[in-house]
């Protein structure tokens, strides 16, 4: 019995490895099934006509479906496969003129998706590049001869008039155009760039010396009137300090001996803070004019005598 069940598992693993893809791969050569993938669409074609289009995801049985041609899809017919995912793709600088004459460039992107996969397969032989074509002639038939300010800052209308020639005919090639947008708009002459960047250079220095002059003419107000305030201020301190002096003065003076010790006192710390000299004459002597400037006359400063060294007895001097 063991001997049975381990004959069995090894033709199971041998017909689950190798006899299970050479018949899957029979019945698919044969015709007999076909796998759709996710947003992809079949086209069969069978002596030049249409036999049938699978869009739908899953596996599909061709004999049951197509009938007894489908023994001869694998020889005599064709099979188209086509994606339908969303694709996008960018137009980069579309040349166009504006009313004023500027070479404009303008930047289109647009979205689409295959819509009808018989059409696409059969009514064009380059639907991708007759697209591309396509929105490129309907940029430049609607977007030319507009207002430079027009095309610098309605993109939104440009984009819809754009559009709306670009789909009907793109149906017709088996596409369906999604989105289109404006992404970019911008000047094609070098010289016309370099003399915009000019006048914006000019401009925003223009702008920066009104700004700076502003500042400065705030800051000297504004300066102008917290100097005429402190003036205000400083005048009315010297007019209040003689008052203030005065009192204090006339408070001291209510005893004469303070006021005069007080006097005294401070001529003395004017005399000791100046630099003048004083010259004492004692009492006694007399008060003529000579006298007074014999005692005021500068005195010399005093040298000392400069000394010769001795020289030695018996060596004759030079």
């Amino acid at each position: 019995m063991f001997d049975n069940l381990f004959v069995v598992a090894l033709v199971t693993v041998i017909a689950a490895l190798f006899l299970e893809p050479i018949i899957l791969g029979f019945m698919r050569f044969f015709g007999f099934f076909a796998l759709v993938r996710e947003r992809e669409a079949r086209v069969y074609v069978l002596f030049g006509k249409v036999l049938g289009v699978l869009d739908d995801p899953g596996l599909h049985f061709l004999w049951f479906r197509f009938g007894p041609k489908a023994l001869f899809l694998p020889f005599l017919g064709q099979c188209y496969i086509r994606d339908l995912r969303l694709d996008q793709e960018y137009l980069r600088s579309t040349p166009v003129n504006s009313e004023e004459g500027a070479p404009m460039g303008i930047g289109m992107w647009y979205e689409m998706r295959i819509s009808d996969p018989v059409a696409h397969v059969f009514r064009n032989t380059d639907p991708r590049g007759s697209l591309r074509a396509n929105v490129g002639n309907a940029t430049v038939r609607c977007l030319s001869n507009l207002r430079l300010s027009a095309m610098l800052e309605s993109r939104h209308s440009m984009s819809l008039s754009v559009r709306s020639q670009v789909s009907p005919e793109s149906k017709e090639w088996g596409y369906q155009l999604g989105s289109t947008y404006v992404r970019k708009v911008h000047f094609r002459d070098v010289g016309m760039i370099k003399q915009i960047e000019a006048k914006v250079v000019n401009r925003l220095r223009q702008v920066t010396s009104a700004i700076r002059q502003d500042g400065s003419n705030q800051v000297n107000i504004i300066a102008s009137t917290a100097e005429r305030e402190a003036a205000v201020e400083f005048a009315k301190a010297a007019a209040m300090r003689p008052q203030i002096v005065g009192t204090a003065l006339e408070s001291i003076w209510k005893d004469p001996i303070v006021g005069e010790t007080l006097f005294e006192i401070l001529e003395n710390q004017k005399l000791i803070e100046g630099n003048a000299d004083i010259i004492l004459i004692p009492p006694g002597t007399r008060e003529d004019l000579m006298t007074q400037l014999t005692a005021t006359a500068p005195t010399p400063p005093h040298k000392p005598a400069a000394v010769q060294a001795p020289s030695r007895p018996g060596r004759p001097q030079l």
